[in-house]
Protein backbone atom coordinates (compact mmCIF):
# COMPACT_ATOMS: atom_id res chain seq x y z
CA UNK A 1 0.00 0.00 0.00
CA UNK A 2 1.20 3.48 -0.85
CA UNK A 3 2.42 5.40 2.18
CA UNK A 4 -0.14 8.21 2.31
CA UNK A 5 1.81 9.88 5.11
CA UNK A 6 5.11 10.31 3.28
CA UNK A 7 4.69 14.05 2.71
CA UNK A 8 1.75 15.25 4.77
CA UNK A 9 1.62 16.30 8.42
CA UNK A 10 -1.79 15.52 9.88
CA UNK A 11 -3.58 17.55 12.56
CA UNK A 12 -3.77 16.34 16.16
CA UNK A 13 -1.72 13.26 15.24
CA UNK A 14 1.47 11.69 16.54
CA UNK A 15 2.99 11.01 13.15
CA UNK A 16 5.52 8.43 14.41
CA UNK A 17 2.77 6.05 15.48
CA UNK A 18 0.00 7.12 13.11
CA UNK A 19 -1.78 4.43 11.14
CA UNK A 20 -2.60 4.92 7.48
CA UNK A 21 -5.52 7.35 7.10
CA UNK A 22 -8.62 6.56 5.08
CA UNK A 23 -8.53 8.17 1.65
CA UNK A 24 -11.75 9.94 0.68
CA UNK A 25 -12.51 10.26 -3.03
CA UNK A 26 -16.01 11.78 -3.06
CA UNK A 27 -18.85 12.94 -0.87
CA UNK A 28 -22.60 13.20 -1.24
CA UNK A 29 -25.22 14.12 1.34
CA UNK A 30 -24.03 12.45 4.55
CA UNK A 31 -21.81 9.90 2.81
CA UNK A 32 -18.03 9.79 2.40
CA UNK A 33 -16.75 7.40 -0.28
CA UNK A 34 -13.32 5.87 0.23
CA UNK A 35 -10.70 4.86 -2.31
CA UNK A 36 -11.34 1.18 -1.56
CA UNK A 37 -15.02 1.50 -2.45
CA UNK A 38 -16.50 1.63 1.04
CA UNK A 39 -19.05 4.27 2.02
CA UNK A 40 -19.14 5.82 5.47
CA UNK A 41 -22.04 7.68 7.04
CA UNK A 42 -20.48 10.90 8.35
CA UNK A 43 -21.50 11.54 11.93
CA UNK A 44 -19.56 14.78 12.43
CA UNK A 45 -20.19 16.69 9.17
CA UNK A 46 -16.48 17.37 8.65
CA UNK A 47 -15.88 19.03 12.00
CA UNK A 48 -19.43 20.39 12.18
CA UNK A 49 -19.29 22.41 8.96
CA UNK A 50 -21.40 20.56 6.35
CA UNK A 51 -24.76 21.49 7.86
CA UNK A 52 -26.63 21.02 4.57
CA UNK A 53 -24.77 17.82 3.71
CA UNK A 54 -22.03 17.49 1.13
CA UNK A 55 -22.32 18.72 -2.46
CA UNK A 56 -25.62 20.51 -2.02
CA UNK A 57 -26.75 21.48 -5.54
CA UNK A 58 -27.72 25.04 -4.59
CA UNK A 59 -24.30 25.76 -3.08
CA UNK A 60 -22.53 24.03 -6.00
CA UNK A 61 -24.44 26.12 -8.53
CA UNK A 62 -23.51 29.33 -6.71
CA UNK A 63 -19.85 28.30 -6.72
CA UNK A 64 -19.91 27.54 -10.44
CA UNK A 65 -21.39 30.95 -11.23
CA UNK A 66 -18.88 32.75 -9.04
CA UNK A 67 -15.80 30.91 -10.27
CA UNK A 68 -16.67 31.87 -13.83
CA UNK A 69 -17.00 35.53 -12.83
CA UNK A 70 -14.29 36.07 -10.22
CA UNK A 71 -12.76 33.42 -7.93
CA UNK A 72 -10.87 35.99 -5.89
CA UNK A 73 -9.96 39.65 -5.62
CA UNK A 74 -8.28 41.47 -2.75
CA UNK A 75 -10.57 43.13 -0.23
CA UNK A 76 -8.22 46.07 0.31
CA UNK A 77 -9.55 49.13 -1.50
CA UNK A 78 -11.90 46.90 -3.46
CA UNK A 79 -15.21 45.32 -2.51
CA UNK A 80 -17.55 42.97 -4.35
CA UNK A 81 -21.21 42.06 -4.40
CA UNK A 82 -20.98 38.60 -2.71
CA UNK A 83 -19.30 40.10 0.36
CA UNK A 84 -21.53 43.18 0.51
CA UNK A 85 -24.63 41.01 0.26
CA UNK A 86 -23.36 38.56 2.85
CA UNK A 87 -22.46 41.31 5.33
CA UNK A 88 -25.92 42.84 4.98
CA UNK A 89 -27.59 39.47 5.54
CA UNK A 90 -25.44 38.61 8.55
CA UNK A 91 -26.16 42.01 10.11
CA UNK A 92 -29.88 41.32 9.67
CA UNK A 93 -29.71 37.81 11.14
CA UNK A 94 -27.36 38.27 14.08
CA UNK A 95 -28.87 39.18 17.46
CA UNK A 96 -29.63 42.77 18.44
CA UNK A 97 -27.61 45.54 16.86
CA UNK A 98 -24.60 43.48 15.74
CA UNK A 99 -24.03 45.15 12.40
CA UNK A 100 -20.37 45.55 11.38
CA UNK A 101 -18.86 42.48 9.72
CA UNK A 102 -15.12 41.90 9.45
CA UNK A 103 -14.42 38.88 7.21
CA UNK A 104 -11.56 36.48 7.90
CA UNK A 105 -10.64 33.03 6.66
CA UNK A 106 -10.96 30.73 9.70
CA UNK A 107 -12.64 30.50 13.07
CA UNK A 108 -9.39 30.88 14.99
CA UNK A 109 -8.63 34.12 13.16
CA UNK A 110 -12.16 35.35 13.86
CA UNK A 111 -11.45 34.93 17.58
CA UNK A 112 -7.99 36.50 17.25
CA UNK A 113 -9.55 39.52 15.56
CA UNK A 114 -12.25 39.73 18.24
CA UNK A 115 -9.60 39.86 20.97
CA UNK A 116 -7.61 42.43 19.02
CA UNK A 117 -10.77 44.51 18.57
CA UNK A 118 -11.50 44.32 22.29
CA UNK A 119 -8.04 45.45 23.35
CA UNK A 120 -7.89 48.26 20.78
CA UNK A 121 -11.43 49.33 21.70
CA UNK A 122 -10.11 50.25 25.13
CA UNK A 123 -6.85 51.69 23.77
CA UNK A 124 -8.73 53.95 21.37
CA UNK A 125 -10.81 55.20 24.31
CA UNK A 126 -7.66 56.10 26.23
CA UNK A 127 -7.50 53.07 28.56
CA UNK A 128 -4.14 51.37 28.09
CA UNK A 129 -4.38 48.88 30.94
CA UNK A 130 -7.15 46.63 29.67
CA UNK A 131 -5.31 44.02 27.64
CA UNK A 132 -6.23 40.68 29.25
CA UNK A 133 -9.08 38.25 28.61
CA UNK A 134 -11.28 36.15 30.83
CA UNK A 135 -12.17 32.71 29.52
CA UNK A 136 -13.69 29.62 31.09
CA UNK A 137 -12.43 26.23 32.18
CA UNK A 138 -12.92 23.61 29.46
CA UNK A 139 -13.13 26.38 26.87
CA UNK A 140 -11.58 26.06 23.42
CA UNK A 141 -11.22 28.95 20.98
CA UNK A 142 -8.71 27.77 18.38
CA UNK A 143 -5.09 26.82 17.80
CA UNK A 144 -3.41 30.12 16.95
CA UNK A 145 -1.35 31.84 19.61
CA UNK A 146 -3.82 34.30 21.15
CA UNK A 147 -6.57 31.68 20.90
CA UNK A 148 -4.42 29.12 22.71
CA UNK A 149 -3.99 31.61 25.55
CA UNK A 150 -7.75 31.62 26.20
CA UNK A 151 -8.15 27.84 26.07
CA UNK A 152 -8.09 25.93 29.35
CA UNK A 153 -4.39 26.13 30.36
CA UNK A 154 -4.42 22.85 32.25
CA UNK A 155 -6.88 20.51 30.55
CA UNK A 156 -6.66 21.45 26.88
CA UNK A 157 -4.34 20.19 24.15
CA UNK A 158 -2.42 23.47 24.52
CA UNK A 159 -1.32 22.95 28.14
CA UNK A 160 2.23 22.35 26.88
CA UNK A 161 2.50 26.02 25.90
CA UNK A 162 1.24 27.65 29.08
CA UNK A 163 4.64 29.19 29.88
CA UNK A 164 4.91 30.65 26.37
CA UNK A 165 1.46 32.15 25.99
CA UNK A 166 0.13 35.52 27.17
CA UNK A 167 -1.34 35.29 30.65
CA UNK A 168 -5.11 35.53 30.81
CA UNK A 169 -7.72 35.05 33.54
CA UNK A 170 -9.38 31.63 33.84
CA UNK A 171 -12.81 31.39 35.44
CA UNK A 172 -15.32 28.69 36.24
CA UNK A 173 -18.62 28.98 34.42
CA UNK A 174 -21.08 30.54 36.90
CA UNK A 175 -23.35 27.49 37.09
CA UNK A 176 -24.27 28.14 40.74
CA UNK A 177 -24.90 31.16 42.94
CA UNK A 178 -21.52 30.66 44.58
CA UNK A 179 -19.64 30.54 41.27
CA UNK A 180 -21.64 33.50 39.98
CA UNK A 181 -20.42 35.50 42.95
CA UNK A 182 -16.82 34.37 42.36
CA UNK A 183 -17.09 35.43 38.72
CA UNK A 184 -18.44 38.86 39.65
CA UNK A 185 -15.69 39.34 42.22
CA UNK A 186 -13.10 38.55 39.53
CA UNK A 187 -14.56 41.12 37.12
CA UNK A 188 -14.79 43.77 39.82
CA UNK A 189 -11.27 43.13 41.16
CA UNK A 190 -9.53 42.94 37.78
CA UNK A 191 -11.67 45.12 35.51
CA UNK A 192 -8.83 47.62 35.12
CA UNK A 193 -6.93 44.85 33.29
CA UNK A 194 -9.78 43.02 31.53
CA UNK A 195 -10.62 43.83 27.93
CA UNK A 196 -13.26 41.16 27.38
CA UNK A 197 -14.81 37.89 28.46
CA UNK A 198 -14.91 35.05 25.91
CA UNK A 199 -17.56 32.36 26.01
CA UNK A 200 -18.81 29.55 23.79
CA UNK A 201 -22.56 29.98 24.23
CA UNK A 202 -24.44 26.91 25.53
CA UNK A 203 -21.87 24.31 24.41
CA UNK A 204 -18.10 24.22 24.94
CA UNK A 205 -17.11 22.29 21.83
CA UNK A 206 -13.60 20.90 21.48
CA UNK A 207 -13.09 21.24 25.24
CA UNK A 208 -15.36 18.24 25.74
CA UNK A 209 -18.84 19.10 24.39
CA UNK A 210 -19.87 20.41 27.81
CA UNK A 211 -23.27 22.09 28.05
CA UNK A 212 -24.49 25.00 30.15
CA UNK A 213 -27.88 26.63 30.39
CA UNK A 214 -29.17 29.82 28.79
CA UNK A 215 -29.47 31.23 32.32
CA UNK A 216 -25.71 30.79 32.86
CA UNK A 217 -25.08 32.67 29.61
CA UNK A 218 -27.39 35.46 30.81
CA UNK A 219 -25.48 35.66 34.10
CA UNK A 220 -22.22 36.11 32.19
CA UNK A 221 -23.69 38.78 29.91
CA UNK A 222 -25.19 40.72 32.81
CA UNK A 223 -21.95 40.61 34.76
CA UNK A 224 -20.02 41.96 31.77
CA UNK A 225 -22.49 44.79 31.34
CA UNK A 226 -22.45 45.60 35.05
CA UNK A 227 -18.64 45.80 35.20
CA UNK A 228 -18.10 47.52 31.85
CA UNK A 229 -16.35 44.55 30.23
CA UNK A 230 -16.88 43.56 26.61
CA UNK A 231 -18.47 40.17 25.90
CA UNK A 232 -17.18 38.08 22.98
CA UNK A 233 -19.41 35.17 21.96
CA UNK A 234 -17.51 32.48 20.09
CA UNK A 235 -20.21 30.85 17.96
CA UNK A 236 -17.79 29.30 15.49
CA UNK A 237 -19.12 25.87 16.49
CA UNK A 238 -22.61 26.58 17.81
CA UNK A 239 -23.79 29.12 15.21
CA UNK A 240 -26.02 28.38 12.22
CA UNK A 241 -28.55 26.12 13.86
CA UNK A 242 -26.34 23.60 15.63
CA UNK A 243 -27.92 24.10 19.09
CA UNK A 244 -31.50 24.39 17.80
CA UNK A 245 -31.68 28.16 17.24
CA UNK A 246 -29.97 30.01 14.41
CA UNK A 247 -27.51 31.49 16.91
CA UNK A 248 -27.02 30.05 20.37
CA UNK A 249 -27.14 33.52 21.97
CA UNK A 250 -30.78 33.80 20.93
CA UNK A 251 -31.77 31.19 23.51
CA UNK A 252 -30.53 33.50 26.28
CA UNK A 253 -31.90 36.66 24.72
CA UNK A 254 -28.50 38.38 24.83
CA UNK A 255 -26.45 40.38 22.36
CA UNK A 256 -22.67 40.08 22.75
CA UNK A 257 -20.49 43.06 21.95
CA UNK A 258 -18.57 40.95 19.43
CA UNK A 259 -19.69 37.72 17.75
CA UNK A 260 -17.38 35.17 16.09
CA UNK A 261 -18.72 33.00 13.26
CA UNK A 262 -17.21 30.26 11.12
CA UNK A 263 -17.54 26.54 10.31
CA UNK A 264 -21.16 26.30 9.10
CA UNK A 265 -21.04 29.78 7.53
CA UNK A 266 -20.45 28.36 4.02
CA UNK A 267 -22.25 25.08 4.61
CA UNK A 268 -18.87 23.37 4.73
CA UNK A 269 -17.96 24.23 1.15
CA UNK A 270 -15.02 26.61 1.72
CA UNK A 271 -13.18 28.28 4.56
CA UNK A 272 -14.72 31.58 5.67
CA UNK A 273 -15.32 33.22 9.02
CA UNK A 274 -16.43 36.56 10.36
CA UNK A 275 -16.10 38.80 13.41
CA UNK A 276 -19.22 40.91 13.88
CA UNK A 277 -19.25 43.98 16.14
CA UNK A 278 -21.92 46.20 17.63
CA UNK A 279 -21.94 49.92 16.74
CA UNK A 280 -20.29 51.11 19.95
CA UNK A 281 -17.32 48.82 19.30
CA UNK A 282 -17.04 49.86 15.64
CA UNK A 283 -17.36 53.56 16.45
CA UNK A 284 -14.40 53.42 18.83
CA UNK A 285 -12.21 52.89 15.74
CA UNK A 286 -13.52 55.94 13.85
CA UNK A 287 -11.03 58.78 13.97
CA UNK A 288 -8.92 61.14 11.89
CA UNK A 289 -5.94 59.33 13.39
CA UNK A 290 -4.90 56.43 11.08
CA UNK A 291 -3.38 54.62 14.04
CA UNK A 292 -6.85 54.07 15.49
CA UNK A 293 -7.94 51.95 12.53
CA UNK A 294 -8.17 48.17 12.87
CA UNK A 295 -4.87 47.15 11.31
CA UNK A 296 -5.72 43.62 10.27
CA UNK A 297 -6.30 42.10 6.85
CA UNK A 298 -6.08 38.40 5.96
CA UNK A 299 -4.99 38.00 2.35
CA UNK A 300 -8.03 35.94 1.41
CA UNK A 301 -10.57 37.77 3.57
CA UNK A 302 -14.02 37.98 1.97
CA UNK A 303 -12.98 35.57 -0.78
CA UNK A 304 -15.75 35.88 -3.40
CA UNK A 305 -16.10 32.11 -3.85
CA UNK A 306 -16.51 31.58 -0.13
CA UNK A 307 -18.95 34.48 0.15
CA UNK A 308 -21.00 33.02 -2.72
CA UNK A 309 -21.15 29.70 -0.85
CA UNK A 310 -22.17 31.47 2.36
CA UNK A 311 -24.95 33.37 0.61
CA UNK A 312 -26.20 30.11 -0.89
CA UNK A 313 -26.11 28.51 2.55
CA UNK A 314 -28.19 31.36 3.99
CA UNK A 315 -30.65 30.88 1.08
CA UNK A 316 -31.17 27.32 2.27
CA UNK A 317 -31.73 28.36 5.88
CA UNK A 318 -34.34 30.84 4.64
CA UNK A 319 -36.18 28.48 2.28
CA UNK A 320 -35.90 25.04 3.90
CA UNK A 321 -37.04 24.23 7.48
CA UNK A 322 -33.54 23.48 8.74
CA UNK A 323 -34.31 24.28 12.38
CA UNK A 324 -37.27 21.88 12.27
CA UNK A 325 -34.86 19.24 10.99
CA UNK A 326 -32.51 20.02 13.89
CA UNK A 327 -35.40 19.55 16.33
CA UNK A 328 -36.14 16.14 14.80
CA UNK A 329 -32.46 15.18 14.95
CA UNK A 330 -32.45 16.15 18.62
CA UNK A 331 -35.35 13.75 19.32
CA UNK A 332 -33.70 10.93 17.41
CA UNK A 333 -30.33 11.48 19.10
CA UNK A 334 -31.98 11.34 22.53
CA UNK A 335 -33.71 8.07 21.70
CA UNK A 336 -30.78 6.54 19.85
CA UNK A 337 -28.07 7.33 22.40
CA UNK A 338 -30.11 6.66 25.54
CA UNK A 339 -29.22 2.91 25.57
CA UNK A 340 -25.61 3.95 26.17
CA UNK A 341 -26.49 5.44 29.54
CA UNK A 342 -26.54 2.10 31.33
CA UNK A 343 -23.34 0.73 29.78
CA UNK A 344 -20.33 0.20 32.05
CA UNK A 345 -17.86 3.07 31.78
CA UNK A 346 -20.43 5.62 30.57
CA UNK A 347 -20.57 8.76 32.73
CA UNK A 348 -23.22 10.77 30.89
CA UNK A 349 -25.36 10.97 27.77
CA UNK A 350 -26.44 14.47 26.70
CA UNK A 351 -28.07 16.03 23.66
CA UNK A 352 -28.53 19.63 22.55
CA UNK A 353 -29.90 20.40 19.10
CA UNK A 354 -27.89 18.43 16.54
CA UNK A 355 -25.20 17.53 19.09
CA UNK A 356 -25.18 14.14 20.79
CA UNK A 357 -22.55 13.18 23.36
CA UNK A 358 -21.64 10.01 25.22
CA UNK A 359 -19.11 10.78 27.93
CA UNK A 360 -16.89 7.94 29.17
CA UNK A 361 -14.90 7.43 32.34
CA UNK A 362 -11.77 6.99 30.22
CA UNK A 363 -10.96 6.82 26.54
CA UNK A 364 -7.41 5.66 25.95
CA UNK A 365 -8.15 3.87 22.68
CA UNK A 366 -9.68 6.56 20.48
CA UNK A 367 -7.90 5.37 17.32
CA UNK A 368 -8.95 1.75 17.87
CA UNK A 369 -12.51 2.85 18.55
CA UNK A 370 -12.52 4.94 15.38
CA UNK A 371 -11.39 1.91 13.39
CA UNK A 372 -14.26 -0.15 14.80
CA UNK A 373 -16.71 2.52 13.73
CA UNK A 374 -15.28 2.43 10.20
CA UNK A 375 -15.78 -1.34 10.16
CA UNK A 376 -19.46 -0.65 10.86
CA UNK A 377 -19.69 1.86 8.02
CA UNK A 378 -19.73 5.10 10.03
CA UNK A 379 -17.31 7.99 10.44
CA UNK A 380 -17.10 9.01 14.10
CA UNK A 381 -14.03 10.58 15.74
CA UNK A 382 -13.96 10.19 19.54
CA UNK A 383 -11.63 12.49 21.46
CA UNK A 384 -10.80 13.25 25.07
CA UNK A 385 -13.35 11.24 27.04
CA UNK A 386 -16.28 11.53 24.62
CA UNK A 387 -17.88 9.89 21.61
CA UNK A 388 -20.06 12.45 19.87
CA UNK A 389 -22.26 13.11 16.86
CA UNK A 390 -22.76 16.43 15.04
CA UNK A 391 -24.40 15.28 11.80
CA UNK A 392 -25.56 17.25 8.79
CA UNK A 393 -29.06 18.63 9.27
CA UNK A 394 -30.11 16.80 6.10
CA UNK A 395 -29.16 13.34 7.37
CA UNK A 396 -31.86 10.69 6.91
CA UNK A 397 -33.47 8.95 9.87
CA UNK A 398 -32.02 5.63 8.74
CA UNK A 399 -28.52 7.09 8.52
CA UNK A 400 -28.83 8.67 11.97
CA UNK A 401 -30.11 5.39 13.38
CA UNK A 402 -27.10 3.62 11.89
CA UNK A 403 -24.81 6.10 13.64
CA UNK A 404 -26.41 5.82 17.07
CA UNK A 405 -26.64 2.03 16.75
CA UNK A 406 -22.95 1.81 15.85
CA UNK A 407 -22.03 3.87 18.91
CA UNK A 408 -24.18 1.89 21.36
CA UNK A 409 -23.10 -1.51 19.99
CA UNK A 410 -19.41 -0.59 19.82
CA UNK A 411 -19.39 0.79 23.37
CA UNK A 412 -21.20 -2.33 24.56
CA UNK A 413 -18.57 -4.52 22.90
CA UNK A 414 -15.85 -2.35 24.45
CA UNK A 415 -17.31 -2.83 27.93
CA UNK A 416 -17.24 -6.64 27.49
CA UNK A 417 -13.66 -6.83 26.24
Amino acid sequence: MTDLLQNVWLPYTQMQTASQPYEAVSTQGSLIRLRDGRELIDGIASWWTACHGYNHPHIKAALHRQIDAMPHVMFGGLVHEPALKLAERLAAKTPGDLSHVFFVDSGSVAVEVAMKMAVQYHLNRGDEGRSRMVSFRHGYHGDTMACMSVCDPDESMHALFKHYLPKQFLAELPVSNELDEVFNVLLEREKAQIAAVLIEPLVQGAGGMKFHSAEVLRHVARACERHGVLLIADEVFVGFGRTGSFFACEQAGITPDILCLGKGLTGGALSLAATVARPHVYEAFLSKDPAKALMHGPTFMANPLACAAANASLDLFETVPRLDQVAQIEKLLRAGLEPCRNLPGVVDVRVKGAIGVVQLETLADAAALRAKFVEKGVWVRPFGDIVYLTPAFTISEDQLAALTSAISSTLAERSRS
